[in-house]
């Protein structure tokens, strides 16, 4: 049987924080998005903050409300990478299979590391005691046989605590925990739980498996499976690189969007930054998808297959401006927008050419791109760019290619 440990540091920006600042020790403190690029949300919060009931994604100003001595402090991700390299290098001290999940997540593999190391409850000990003692923060680690469990044991008790779920407690710790804790039950997933009368991981668990598919297909399988712990997926080794998925970009705009022409800019810059990507790596994608989030904070998605692979920046526009007139109506206005696209081929690979498609038009569109990103990348993303976001340039004057953030991979 398995050995697999989650660590998850405590209010990880918070705590580097306290450490560079320690007159914040004693005080609700939060770590804060830029507040003048509409960014102005809570990132992280210090277990004082947490007992006003701050909330992480939450505004500035609402969580000054609940706590008008809150101090907030601004994200600094240097000082967050070198704390979650060190956080690794103790890591690595028991095993090479250490696979990140972000910047403060990491589950760990130590089967092979139980003859000479301890038990994996010994094991978690040990590394919560090194890394409080030798770098100043806390982690909260769970110890589990399966991935899905040991991240639930890491969120089970905080801070600074060691939980252990094994095939013969996981009823009784688990399944009474609501099904939003697992991995991946996001609210519109637990929204339709809910409709079901599913609220427990218990519930999904025992839930008849074949009703569970009419109401969500294929996810129906892995919901079902996680909540069993019936997972298996391996732990990454640590100098294993995963393999492109998905390419994506997305920004919370300086102001509302309240209308199409609106949107219209921001995927206009978005699609340019995902298409480079994809050149770049060399790859053409099948599938595209936009993310909506509105005013109330409120998140759609919608996608679609592609005719064709593609990574024409004029492709990629085309369909989410028709994907986003599909399928929203400015009932209110937006916050934020994002471009992901899928499916990767190679963009080397041959393919059947149609009557139907201008072919000539389509190698001059390549060709064009090709040289577009030949300026862009000696003289920055904003060297050449279309009239239409000239019009706007508060609103189209972000460059996501180069302010591209990575963000916690897929499980999967």
């Amino acid at each position: 049987m398995r050995t697999i440990l989650h660590s998850d540091c405590n209010g990880f920006f918070a705590s580097v924080e306290c450490l560079y600042n320690p007159e914040f020790r004693d005080k609700p403190i939060a770590v804060c998005g830029d507040a003048d690029k509409r960014h102005g949300i809570i990132l992280a919060k210090n277990e004082i903050a947490k007992k006003f009931n701050i909330k992480t994604g939450e505004p500035i100003w609402q969580a000054q409300q609940k706590c008008p001595e809150l101090v907030t402090a601004q994200a600094h991700y240097d000082r967050y990478v070198r704390f979650s390299k060190l956080c690794r290098e103790i890591y690595s001290d028991y095993t090479d299979n250490i696979e990140p999940f972000g910047l403060d997540e990491a589950w760990l593999d130590v089967t092979g590391s139980t003859l000479l190391c301890g038990s994996g409850k010994e094991i978690a000990e040990e590394i919560r005691h090194r890394i409080k003692h030798e770098l100043g923060i806390t982690v909260s680690i769970g110890v589990s046989f399966n991935k899905i469990f040991a991240k639930l044991g890491s969120d089970y008790k905080k801070p600074d605590a060691v939980t252990v779920i094994t095939k013969e407690n996981y009823k009784d710790l688990v399944w009474k925990l609501k099904a939003e804790d697992l991995l991946y039950v996001g609210r519109a997933t637990q929204k339709r739980l809910n409709q079901l009368g599913v609220f427990t991981i218990g519930d999904l668990a025992t839930f008849p498996l074949e009703l569970l598919r009419k109401n969500f297909g294929k996810w129906a399988d892995i919901l079902h499976s996680f909540s069993n712990g019936l997972d298996f997926s391996p732990v990454m080794k640590s100098d294993e690189v995963s393999a492109v998925k998905s390419i994506g970009n997305s920004t919370t705009a300086v102001r509302d969007l309240q209308n199409f022409e609106d949107a219209k800019i921001i995927f206009m810059v978005l699609s340019d930054s995902v298409c480079r990507r994809m050149r770049e790596q060399g790859f053409k994608a099948k599938n595209v998808c936009i993310s909506i989030r509105n005013t109330e904070l409120f998140t759609i998605t919608r996608q679609t297959k592609c005719e064709r692979a593609t990574n024409l920046t004029n492709d990629i526009l085309k369909i989410c401006l028709r994907l986003f007139k599909e399928n929203y109506d400015f009932d209110k206005n937006i916050r934020s927008l994002g471009i992901s696209v899928s499916d990767f081929v190679p963009d080397s690979i041959s393919h059947q050419t149609s009557l139907f498609e201008d072919e000539t038009n389509i190698m001059r569109l390549e060709q064009l791109d090709s040289t577009l990103d030949k300026i862009k990348n000696r003289f920055g993303s904003k060297s050449v760019r279309p009239a239409k976001l000239m019009f706007d340039r508060n609103l189209s004057g972000f460059s996501p290619k180069e302010e591209h953030t990575v963000h916690p991979v897929s499980y999967f």
